[in-house]
């Protein structure tokens, strides 16, 4: 099974609620798409900050999951930081890229770059994951 399978085997509620559209899944990357739907917006019509982190969040944990050794039982967040650098406009479709910094024994350091289609900066996000 693939790693791109692994993560459709395995789907994450808090993911399909979002509607997170995996695309693509790497032993060091995984890269999503999430529209900005109006009930993720603040009342400004601009993506939440907490459905941006989720995003990201969601890509981190997926990105550590696929990459579990095989005696793991699951992975959680220990720590994640986002920079928000631009708005999300809602109905744009955000893209989100994550790649590996660091793969250890009982921790993975992951980066998430949140882009519109366009390429516009939205977010960075730097999260820790632990192997349970």
């Amino acid at each position: 099974m693939s790693l791109f399978e692994r993560i459709k085997a395995h789907p994450l509620p808090f993911a399909e609620l979002l509607d997170v559209e995996f695309v693509s899944a790497a032993p060091d990357a995984v890269e999503a798409r999430m529209v900005v739907r109006p009930d993720l917006c603040t009342l400004g019509g601009f993506a939440h900050g907490g459905a941006i982190m989720s995003f990201a969040d969601t890509l981190g944990g997926a990105a550590a999951f696929v990459n579990l050794p095989a005696d793991a039982k699951g992975t959680t967040t220990l720590e994640s930081k986002t920079n928000f650098i631009a708005g999300a406009p809602g109905g744009s479709t955000l893209i989100g890229r994550c790649a590996l910094v660091h793969r250890g024994r009982r921790t993975q350091v992951w980066q998430t770059r949140v882009e519109t289609v366009e390429g516009k900066l939205i977010a960075l996000t730097l999260q820790t994951q632990m192997t349970l």
